[in-house]
């Protein structure tokens, strides 16, 4: 007896995939009238065996490259037809690890024929999984494997500062137990691993991260929307410290001031600089800065160094030397406050406090240009409806879209937006695809017609059945497919990854050099040391160089998907830029893909009628283009087709099937010649014929004779042969394959220009004709359907897939072009390459910013005015973060078929502008440290320091060679000659601008000519008080060579 099965098929996009499906279960015995429907997932089969088992048909289904599910075999009427002994004796054995908890929430009982029944709700552990199954019912069910390896997960990661942050978790996450490869995307904010979920649950890989310092949760829980919303809190978080910094540090910016210009109330501010800045500075550098110590230890933790620990050291270490001075000058003088109106000397927490706040300026305004690298995925959430009106139960409700079920019926007005995916059963209207495939026109939808989320309704009302809801539909999957590419890594980043990974380590020894250098060799002051160290460390920070890749694919991801174009990752990116031959197929790529019949011939004992009969009966069930061209044409044709029995496809040749008593074959020649051994030698001029004019001929023969052909032409795209000549003029050589006969396909070629053409070629030879170019030097690209293509576009260096917007899950493109345009193969090519040129120009900006600042910071050309305070070099390696991320956004300027000027100019003139900045950060930098210039050994021979009794430091200036410039021409060449006044010799001084103030705050002189008895055991008269120069000099005493510093009386 005849059964009916009926079927639930998982994973399939078109109709090329029930097409693959029919030829898997027509290869079973005993199976006829195949039905599959790609919209709805469903299909059945008749049985007429009792030999055909479940088993064998979800077999069939795998091998198709997809999942399947038996429902209950039925006769009809709703009775399973299938006894106890049947059901045992077809089913295949199930084995799988029961979780540990197992809940059962209603009643378990016997049916009348003993079956055991479950009515309620069973839950199968902690992820709520439910089970429903209700009486006299044996329904499918899927029970998640004990573990699989190879699965991928992907977790959003939170607290990162710079892409050392990633590789630490990287290296984390790869010694989890499982774990067989990880990778950390520092600008998306997310790892995808790979591991054996038996082993290594997603609790484990959580764990992981917090191990190494920083927090995680999986991907799933947490939408786009949801992270997008986190991330503008993290923004508005970080602006909030950076506000708290700023105020913090504002008095000691005044501070710093103080010492170029004649700030009001220097003179009173001046004893309260030390305690003031050391209690402004202890929150910036512990609260503010925690997060840098979080880091710090985190990578000390892996035996490694980060962008934090430099920031950590370098702060520290202007810190804590400060700490130890004032402690040390309090002991000292037992006061908190510096004496005689002087300030505290050698005391640096404005540099902690500053490096901090410019960091952390910077991180905000990185943070912030991250966010609009992401623009696209906010754009493409945008489209999602909110409600969607359904009818249930004869009523009309407006339910949030999150409600929506499969199989809901949904009314769309007009204006209003398509909520999910679905088939129309009910009008029709037009609907404005644009932004999904990026076509401009409206698309005009009937009953039966597919339309896709997102979209918007323009005229007409509709009925349509929801088939794809969630994370099913086609804009979720866009969504999905642009937020795992951005979250990729391009290979070019491991070369990023390799120099962070030595380039932290190598800054330390740099800056240690730098310090062992300046402080033993040329013996320079220990402040002055340390300040040097200081600023290589915080300058070489690697923050543009992590953020050089990810931002550019961000971007460049995000701009294509705006447009139709969706690249899956970093990887067929780059490989895109290298392209030099493509390969396009025929069928649905260069030609429209909808054939139509244009000659129909009788050759045998047949006539023309019964030739389109036969043939159209035997395509009926194959889903090819040509095959539903023949059909359709019957249908119009008003031809009523036969029962066909046995209907077989032969790949790369056609279908077989009998019609009556006689078994037919249709196809092209190697069918009947080779196959059949046919003698085609009488037709072959007719053949030719029609093949000059680019038309497909099919054949149709019974095992004795030929009976006649059916001829089909495909018509040639309108943008091909453009898409061709743009292919030619970037120096791209491009290929044509088809199975179709040499003349016809040279035919086709010839229409849009294309030289180079492999005809009748089989489906599983396309690889290999790939192979052969790539053979011969060639980087291919290969453009196809994404199925019947399918080993070839994974043979080829990059495969491109075609789609119509519903194909966007093609797992075999590495990009997916959702307009049937072949201008789009030509815009992402383009896009590739601009991307890549990106990614290298910011590459080099990083380094380049490296290479010109680090000599600065370590005062290598300070003997020509270039001396680089940390905190100027803190911002200024802020900035160079914050340049790469600007040159990646210039991508967004990206538009189709046009240059990019502004993209294409703008490295060079940041470059220069970058440049300039930083020689002027390290001439203002020179200024500020004018004394510490001073302050060397080499020096020593010219500069003595004294100390009064309560402590206070006095400079003198020994003058033996030219005074500074700054003091050019305000001392006499003369005026050290010893004064004698009553017989008694005075030794001439002159005292600095902000010094002489003090001193006649301290009433030890009044005005010039006055003389000083005793002044560090020499009488001395002031020969004058020097101008104002803002510079360190101000606090100096210049004296003749000689003089001697004995204890002041």
């Amino acid at each position: 007896m005849n059964r009916t099965i009926n079927l639930e098929v998982k994973g399939m996009h078109c109709q090329s995939c029930e097409m693959l499906i029919k030829d898997e279960l027509s290869e079973i015995s005993g199976i006829k009238d195949i039905s599959i429907d790609a919209k709805t997932g469903k299909g059945s089969l008749v049985a007429t065996s009792s030999k055909v088992t479940d088993a064998a048909i979800i077999a069939a289904i795998k091998n198709a490259g997809y999942t399947g599910v038996v429902f209950p075999t039925t006769n009809g009427n709703g009775h399973s037809l299938l006894s106890r002994e049947e059901f045992d004796q077809h089913s295949a054995p199930v084995s799988f690890t029961m979780p540990q908890e197992v809940e059962i929430d209603g009643k378990i009982g016997k049916s009348d024929d003993g079956f055991w029944t479950i009515k309620g709700i069973l839950r199968f552990g902690t992820r709520n999984t439910i089970v429903e199954t209700v009486a006299n019912a044996i329904a499918p069910v899927t029970v998640e494997a004990a573990g699989k390896s190879g699965e991928r997960t992907n977790l959003v990661i939170q607290g990162m500062h710079c892409s050392s942050c990633a590789a630490i978790i990287e290296r984390q996450l790869k010694k989890v137990p499982g774990v067989t490869d990880a990778k950390v995307n520092f600008a998306a904010e997310k790892a995808s691993i790979v591991h054996d979920s038996s082993i290594a649950k997603i609790t484990d890989l959580i764990a992981g991260v917090e191990k190494a310092g920083y927090r995680a949760i999986s991907a799933d829980q947490e939408d786009s929307k949801a992270q997008a919303e986190r991330q503008q809190g993290e923004i508005k978080g970080m602006w909030r410290k950076f506000l708290v910094s700023l105020v913090l540090s504002s008095p000691m910016i005044y501070f710093m001031f103080m010492d170029f210009f004649a700030m009001p109330f220097k003179a009173v501010l001046l004893p309260y600089i030390g305690i003031v800045s050391l209690v402004l500075s202890t929150p910036v550098q512990f609260f503010i800065g925690s997060s840098f110590y979080k880091g710090m230890i985190s990578a000390l933790r892996m035996k490694t160094f980060n962008m934090d620990s430099l920031i950590a050291i370098g702060t520290s270490v202007a810190y804590f030397y400060s700490l130890v001075n004032f402690l040390t000058y309090n002991a000292q003088t037992g006061s908190i406050l510096g004496l005689n109106g002087a300030k505290i000397p050698e005391l640096y927490f404005e540099t902690a406090a500053f490096l901090i706040t410019f960091v952390i300026l910077g991180k905000f305004l990185e943070a912030k240009a991250k966010g609009r690298t992401s623009e696209a995925i906010k754009k493409l959430m945008g489209l999602q409806a909110k409600t969607a009106r359904v009818i249930r139960n004869g009523e009309t409700l407006d339910i949030p879209v999150e409600q929506v079920v499969k199989d809901d019926i949904i009314v769309v007005r007009p204006g209003e937006k398509v909520p999910v995916d679905g088939v129309i059963v009910k009008g029709s209207s037009s609907v404005d695809e644009s932004m999904i495939t990026g076509e401009s026109l409206p698309v005009e939808k009937h009953v039966d017609d597919m339309v896709i989320g997102g979209t918007i309704n323009k005229v007409g009302s509709f009925e349509f059945m929801a088939t794809r809801i969630g994370g099913e539909t086609t804009l979720a999957q866009i969504i999905r497919l642009v937020e795992d590419a951005q979250g990729s890594k391009a290979p070019i980043q491991a070369v990023a990854d390799r120099i962070s990974a030595y380039f932290v380590p190598a800054v330390i020894i740099v800056a240690l050099l730098t310090f062992v250098v300046w402080y033993f060799l040329l013996g320079a002051t220990l402040s002055f040391a340390l300040m040097a160290f200081t600023a290589v460390i915080v300058i070489a920070c690697p923050c543009a160089l992590g953020l050089a890749t990810p931002t550019a694919i961000m971007v460049g991801t995000g701009v294509g998907a705006e447009h139709g174009i969706l690249v899956k990752g970093g990887e067929p990116l780059e490989a895109a830029s290298k392209i030099n031959a493509i390969v396009f197929d025929k069928t649905g790529t260069i030609t429209k893909g909808k054939p139509e019949v244009t000659d129909v011939e009788d050759y045998g004992t047949l006539d023309e009628d019964d030739v389109l009969m036969i043939a159209a009966s035997l395509e009926k069930q194959s889903e090819h283009p040509l095959a539903e061209a023949i059909y359709s044409y019957a249908q119009e044709e008003g031809i009523k087709l036969a029962e066909v029995d046995g209907f077989s496809a032969i790949p790369g040749h056609g279908v077989k099937g009998k019609v009556g008593k006689t078994e037919y074959y249709l196809g092209n020649r190697r069918l009947i010649a080779d196959k059949l051994g046919l003698d085609i030698g009488r037709i072959e001029r007719k053949l030719a014929r029609l093949e000059e004019q680019g038309k497909t001929a099919m054949i149709l023969a019974s095992k004795k004779q030929v009976e006649g052909v059916v001829a089909v032409a495909d018509t040639v795209k309108d943008t091909s042969r453009e898409a061709v000549e743009r292919l030619k003029k970037m120096g791209i050589e491009v290929w044509m394959i088809t199975g179709d006969n040499t003349r016809t396909a040279k035919a086709i070629a010839a229409q849009v220009g294309i030289d180079n053409v492999l005809a009748e070629v089989l489906p599983q030879d396309k690889a290999n004709e790939v192979k052969k170019l790539q053979d011969a030097g060639k980087k291919v690209a290969m453009v196809g359907d994404g199925i019947n293509d399918a080993p070839a576009l994974a043979q080829a260096d990059l495969g491109i897939a075609m789609g119509s917007g519903t194909d966007v899950a093609m797992e075999t493109g590495g990009i997916v072009i959702i307009k049937n345009d072949l201008r789009d193969v030509v815009h992402a090519l383009e896009l590739s390459k601009s991307t890549v040129s990106k990614i290298q120009q910011n590459m080099f900006f990083a380094l380049f910013y490296n290479v010109i600042g680090i000599p600065i910071a370590a005062r290598i050309f300070s003997f020509i005015g270039l001396v680089l305070k940390p905190e100027l070099a803190g911002l200024a390696m802020a900035l160079s973060s914050v340049s790469v991320v600007g040159n990646s956004l210039l991508l967004r300027q990206y538009k189709p078929g046009k240059r990019n000027y502004v993209s294409q100019f703008a490295p060079a003139i940041m470059m220069v502008a970058f440049t300039f900045l930083f020689i002027e950060f390290a001439r203002f930098s020179s200024t500020m440290a004018a004394s510490e210039k001073m302050d060397t050994k080499a020096a020593d021979a010219n500069i003595m320091v004294a100390k009064t009794p309560d402590g206070t430091e006095k400079k003198f200036f020994a003058m033996d060679r030219e005074l500074p410039k700054e003091l050019a021409g305000k001392i006499p060449a003369d005026g050290f000659a010893p004064v004698y006044i009553g017989g008694k010799k005075y030794l001439p001084v002159y005292i600095g601008y902000d010094e002489a103030k003090i001193m006649t705050d301290e009433k030890l002189f009044t005005k010039e000519g006055d003389t000083i008895k005793g002044f560090f055991g020499n009488d001395v008269i002031v020969s004058g008080i020097l101008p104002d120069t803002n510079t360190a000099y101000d606090t100096y005493h210049f004296v003749k060579p000689g003089f001697e510093i004995k204890k002041m009386d």
